[in-house]
């Protein structure tokens, strides 16, 4: 018997992903989202996740072409600004990572975005 996937599987694997990248199994959201990610390829929340479990297993640059495909469909999400500028801060590129670390802070003045965002330096 051949396994069948429906868009309400989609759903189960796109939760069951969340659960499992919470729990610390970041490839094995991976393995769930790619499926899912297959059969929706404009599905930007389960992009946007994806994207943080290639970040997770130091996957930078899966993980940065992620988050850029999140931007551009979605210019003003303020966290994918952010986790695409710790992804370059991560990969050794600060002066690109800052230009996103200011867009996320710009886009929603979080503590946290605003303190890496690092208003008063240069950069």
């Amino acid at each position: 018997m051949t396994e069948r996937t429906t868009p309400e599987t989609h759903v189960i694997d796109f939760r069951a992903a969340e659960h499992l990248l919470d729990a610390g199994d970041p490839r094995g959201a991976i393995k769930l989202l790619d499926s899912v990610i297959s059969a929706h390829p404009e599905n930007t929340a389960a992009r946007l996740l994806r994207a943080r479990a290639f970040f997770a297993t130091a996957q930078l640059r899966p993980a940065e072409l992620e988050f850029q495909l999140v931007l551009e469909r979605e210019p003003d999400n303020a966290f994918a600004h952010f986790a695409l500028a710790r992804t370059l801060q991560r990969a050794a590129r600060p002066t690109e990572a800052l230009r996103h670390f200011r867009l996320a802070a710009a886009l929603d003045p979080r503590p946290d975005f605003v303190a890496a965002a690092r208003f008063g330096e240069r950069g």
